[in-house]
């Protein structure tokens, strides 16, 4: 069974940093992206970031310059960078997985960043 565990959560003041974690466990017998979505209160699920089974990344304009994807050499762990914070980036963010060849998607049970002073 595969899991996907957020980690890195927490509240920060603005212009801080955090940094969120996803770690994939269980085996995906295909190649995969990565990839950060949110959810602010009252608000749709957005798309944050993605990073290809191949290390191509794209991002949310509003994000563009403040976060970095990242993801490990083994391919099992992604990363959200997140610097300069402002308080309109406080959400649920979530950390999916998608297989490239066909419709296999995981999700991860969200971590809670709050960006206030």
């Amino acid at each position: 069974q595969v899991q996907l565990v957020e980690s890195g959560g927490g509240l920060v003041q603005p212009g801080g940093s955090l940094r969120l974690s996803c770690v994939v466990s269980g085996r995906i017998f295909n190649m995969y992206d990565m990839a950060w979505y949110r959810q602010a209160p009252g608000k749709q699920r957005e798309f944050v970031a993605r990073i290809t089974w191949v290390g191509s990344t794209n991002y949310l304009d509003s994000v563009k310059g403040r976060f970095t994807i990242s993801r490990n050499n083994g391919r099992d762990t992604v990363y959200l960078q997140m610097n300069n914070l402002k308080p309109e980036d406080t959400a649920v963010y979530y950390c999916n997985v998608q297989v490239v060849i066909g419709s296999e998607a995981y999700w991860g049970q969200g971590t809670q960043v709050t960006v206030s002073s």
